[in-house]
């Protein structure tokens, strides 16, 4: 009797120890992202998709917390009453955008403070360059604008160029993907560093609307912004793309590097040889 009960004493002890590590551990602290789909110009129907995904990705990471908004009224710094968030509350930034927004010039600044000041994250899906064209540093910010889709829809031949940033680690060296591809204007490697580009060798450079004569069609960039991060892709056209497993990887990882969760390498280069 007196063992079992030592033996007793003994787990309730050992059970107080677990308990108390336990408490001891630090619980991370969920972030919180914004997420904007206001559409001024040109609507795709797969807004409503990529806002869902961001907020699906929360859920599924348990990383962050998503609030979708369909105008850019938390886009501020001032102080909004009837419980509405400011751009205080979150840590990062998600457009899914076209056209001219409804921003006055206090949200706009407000809007570079935050990351370029508060080290906050932008993260551009698709339309999002297609956006805001008479705020010159926007531009500056996303790393360049929509200068049309010379081949509309179509298979798309990808280099995946920096496999070793965690945001593009997971896809092959080359892949295909049927979307939209974008062409950037006031786009330079000089200030980005490319993730993934268009293999040029295998579309058509003299389509229609094609008005870069360098051959250089990135999809996907990163950039350090001041003190903060920002990522951009033009994929995410349509549901088909947004739903594939590889491009919500893709779009997860990159949350997770302008969030400052994951490390990976903004230094621009030039477009490797090879």
């Amino acid at each position: 009797m007196k063992f079992f009960l030592r033996g007793i004493a003994a787990l309730f002890v050992l059970f107080g120890l677990f308990t108390t590590c336990m408490e001891a551990q630090p619980v991370a602290k969920r972030k919180k992202i914004l997420v904007i789909g206001e559409t001024k110009g040109y609507h795709h129907d797969a807004t409503s998709t990529a806002m869902y995904m961001v907020y699906d990705l929360g859920k599924e990471t348990g990383l962050w917390d998503t609030y979708i908004q369909t105008s850019s009224e938390f886009i501020t710094k001032k102080k909004l009453g009837a419980n509405k968030r400011n751009l205080d509350f979150f840590d990062a930034v998600f457009f899914y955008t076209t056209g001219e927004l409804a921003m006055d010039d206090e949200q706009k600044a407000a809007l570079i403070s935050f990351v370029k000041e508060d080290g906050k994250g932008f993260i551009g899906s698709h339309c999002a360059i297609d956006t805001n064209y008479q705020w010159p540093e926007y531009g500056e910010m996303t790393g360049g604008y929509f200068d049309s889709h010379p081949w509309n829809t179509f298979d798309a031949p990808v280099i995946v160029e920096d496999r070793e940033h965690p945001i593009t680690a997971h896809f092959p060296k080359a892949f295909t993907i049927y979307d939209e591809i974008y062409q950037a204007k006031t786009f330079s490697r000089d200030k980005v560093r490319v993730l993934a580009r268009l293999d040029e060798s295998k579309i058509d450079l003299k389509a229609k609307n094609v008005h870069r004569t360098d051959g250089d069609f990135a999809v996907a960039w990163v950039k350090n912004y001041g003190n903060g991060r920002v990522f951009y892709s033009s994929f995410g056209h349509h549901d088909q793309s947004l739903n594939r497993p590889d491009i919500r990887t893709m779009y997860t990882e990159a949350i997770k590097w302008a969030l400052k969760l994951t490390e990976g390498d903004a230094t621009p280069r030039p477009r490797p040889a090879k």
